[in-house]
């Protein structure tokens, strides 16, 4: 069985409260962990809640990373998908752990798409296709 891409559901609790209540910083946030883990950006979209809070969601041609914040209970819930094997998307958290100053961190990785490919075959992501942002 081959999966189409990887799932990692992430729990970051006793983060800077500042940090998740600043729309320009999660948007940075996001975008440097993505480069950092080589993913290719299409768009991004980030909104700030009133009093606090912040949604947003980066789409990269191996599929997405989005986020929600409270920082009144100084957490974070971030859902990042990755299709293929080009990058990791553990890079990904470990970034945000950092920028978001976690200190305690939740969580759990699920294979998305299971197929049974023929022996000497592989499953194919995407065909060679050049993605380019909008």
């Amino acid at each position: 069985m081959e999966a189409l891409g990887r799932q990692i559901l992430v729990e970051f609790y006793d983060c800077d409260k500042s940090k998740l209540n600043d729309v320009g910083y999660i948007e940075t946030s996001l975008l440097q962990a993505a480069k950092a883990s080589r993913a290719t950006l299409i768009s991004h979209n980030f909104h700030k809640f009133s009093p606090y809070g912040v949604s947003g969601v980066v789409v990269i041609a191996e599929s997405h990373i989005a986020i929600h914040t409270w920082p009144e209970y100084n957490y974070a819930a971030v859902d990042i998908f990755t299709c293929g094997d080009t990058i990791d998307p553990w890079i990904i958290q470990e970034n945000l752990k950092e920028s978001f100053e976690s200190r305690n961190v939740s969580s759990m990785e699920m294979k998305r798409g299971m197929f049974k490919v023929p022996e000497g075959q592989k499953l194919l992501f995407k065909p060679d296709q050049h993605y380019q942002a909008n």
